[in-house]
């Protein structure tokens, strides 16, 4: 009895802490066992019955946990968004400091979390058993540090700030910049080291946890968001504002006339977008790790060879996305030389929507010549759950109404008061381009994500793999197997100069649609933001509603920008 009941235990002892064995096993009589090698219809049916049991309760388990750490995570969003609303409309009754204080009390508590982590829950047997390949590609990792590093040097400039002026600030205005630093190092070498964990111990508290610390970084977003309003406040030189917000700050409290201090107040504002940047990141691979824990991932999910970026192949999608940054960063510093003066000249405003206009439908054409290609390319779909492809996709529309909100509320003003003018005809066809790039654009960058890497292209870069590729795994049949060997044939039969200016002609518009999102990312963040300071929707809905649109489609019309290229990147690496 014994040895019959050895020859169904798994072959692996199972993890003590996992929740996926928690279901009681009653042990097999020898009549039960004589049976099932009598009948073994009867044995696939016990086992089928016992492991489906085995994975409703998993599944059960899973939705409890991801429903219990989801209303976790909602309560502190809304506890701490009713703190910053409470700062911005009464800023007697709530301080910025009573904010800072809220949020230095999650940092410490995501800190604890994370530590642990990293020395408890990570280090059990069996606690990661599985890695998602698909999370944390080296792009949005390499996003972390680079944003973290800046976001470390703006919480240093603020301190140095602070320090200078430490006659009239609090100590909170000291401390909550140290627990930052503390919090955005932690986290970046955190992310960069487990966001492909797909953890099997401890289920709900790595869920509460993670969770958590997507709340903390949200908070973070928006009230990094508020403070960036300040700085558009004073840059708009809007005296009554600017009172508001300054409270009871005397003349004591501006930064005195020497070279370090002003180091300190420009660089702490030029910084501030990073600091966005950083916890909407930080947020999207939190979240994918928060729907890995538990995943199991079958061995033939896992990719044998992943594609390499390689710059091999383009020529017209460099040149022309060079050509574009170049003359998009002559426009930038003319425009910020003339925009920012008392007397902005009308101009400038001309000559930066002009860019806009010649660049957009560039890249909607490009866009949609992609999107053809894809069609005409026999690529299957990729249909296996990713939960990093299933965010990206999220995120893309999500960020993208953004500036697809901002240019309908452009367009009804614009038509309603004057279209015929210069200026205001720049500014309707720059919204309806904008509307139909968006769009273009986000088909194209999808469509590429469901595609799976092209066969023809990894069995020429790496023709030793070719028969590793073709071994069935368990689940295969050999009906799949003859049919994936009867596609690799027709792939050579059409030979590979036939289909080679599909992959080329992706890999140019990719690459060139990538570098149009960076330079058009560079603009609006380090603050170019003619949707306000040109005076025509300001005027037509007023001052309170304008603010409050361009103030929400702003910080994702920069987070589209950068979640872009990333998208663009992978298109361009499968192609």
């Amino acid at each position: 009895t014994s040895r019959g009941g050895a020859a169904f235990a798994p072959a692996t002892p199972p993890p003590r802490h996992s929740q996926s064995h928690s279901l009681e096993r009653k042990p097999l009589s020898k009549r039960t066992f004589i049976e099932m090698l009598i009948m073994p219809d009867r044995c696939k049916f016990w086992l089928y019955r016992h492991c489906s049991s085995v994975q409703q309760r998993d599944r059960q388990a899973q939705k409890a946990g991801q429903l219990f750490s989801g209303l976790l995570a909602m309560n502190v969003v809304f506890l701490g968004s009713a703190f910053i609303s409470s700062m911005i409309f009464n800023h007697v009754a709530i301080t910025l400091a009573d904010v800072w204080i809220l949020l230095s009390i999650l940092k410490v508590l995501c800190l604890c979390w994370i530590i642990y982590y990293l020395l408890g829950t990570s280090r059990q047997p069996h606690a990661v058993l599985y890695r998602d390949s698909h999370a944390g590609p080296i792009w949005i990792r390499g996003s972390v540090l680079l944003f973290g590093s800046f976001s470390i040097l703006l919480n240093v400039f603020q301190i140095g700030y602070s320090a200078i002026l430490i006659q009239c600030k609090s100590g909170v205005e000291i401390v909550f910049p140290t627990i930052e630093i503390l919090f955005i190092c932690t986290q970046a070498f955190f992310l960069w080291h487990h966001s492909k964990d797909c953890i099997q111990v401890q289920h709900n508290f790595t869920r509460c946890g993670l969770m958590l610390t997507i709340a903390t970084n949200l908070l973070l977003w928006l009230l990094a968001v508020t403070n960036d309003t300040i700085h558009m406040e004073i840059e708009s030189q809007l005296r009554e504002v600017e009172q508001r917000f300054a409270g009871n700050e005397t003349a004591s409290c501006t930064c005195p006339n020497t070279t370090i201090c002003k180091i300190f107040q420009k660089g702490y504002i030029l910084l501030y977008p990073f600091n966005t940047e950083f916890c909407l990141v930080c947020c999207s691979v939190l979240y994918v790790m928060w729907k890995n824990v538990g995943r199991r991932i079958s061995h033939h999910h896992v990719p044998h060879s992943k594609p390499k970026f390689k710059l091999q192949g383009v020529v017209f999608g460099p040149l022309l996305g060079a050509t574009a940054v170049i003359i998009g960063i002559c426009v930038f510093m003319m425009y910020q030389i003339q925009a920012t003066g008392s007397a902005p000249d009308r101009q400038v405003f001309v000559m930066y929507y002009s860019y806009y206009i010649a660049l957009l439908p560039l890249m909607s054409v490009g866009a949609v010549i992609g999107t053809i290609i894809h069609a005409l390319e026999k690529r299957e779909l990729d249909t296996l759950k990713n939960p990093t492809r299933s965010l990206d996709v999220i995120l893309l529309m999500g960020a993208a109404l953004g500036q697809i909100g901002m240019s309908y509320f452009s367009i009804v003003a614009l038509v309603a008061t004057d279209p015929r003018d210069l200026l205001n005809s720049l500014i309707l066809s720059y919204s309806v381009l904008l509307i139909f790039q968006n769009i273009t654009q986000n088909v194209f960058i999808i469509d590429g994500l469901h595609r799976q890497p092209s066969v023809a292209a990894a069995e020429t870069r790496h023709p030793e793999h070719a028969g590793q590729h073709a071994v069935p795994s368990e689940r295969v049949s050999m009906l799949e197997l003859g049919q994936e060997i009867r596609k690799a044939s027709l792939s050579y039969i059409h030979s590979y100069s036939h289909l080679s200016w599909k992959r080329r002609a992706l890999r140019e518009i990719s690459f060139f649609l990538v570098l149009c999102n960076i330079i058009l990312w560079v603009m609006p963040t380090f603050g170019a933001h003619p949707v306000f300071e040109n005076g025509l929707e300001k005027s037509f809905y007023g001052y309170s509603t304008w603010f409050a649109i361009v103030n929400f489609g702003l910080p994702l019309g920069v987070f589209y920008r950068m979640h872009s290229v990333g998208g663009l990147l992978e298109v361009y690496i499968t192609a």
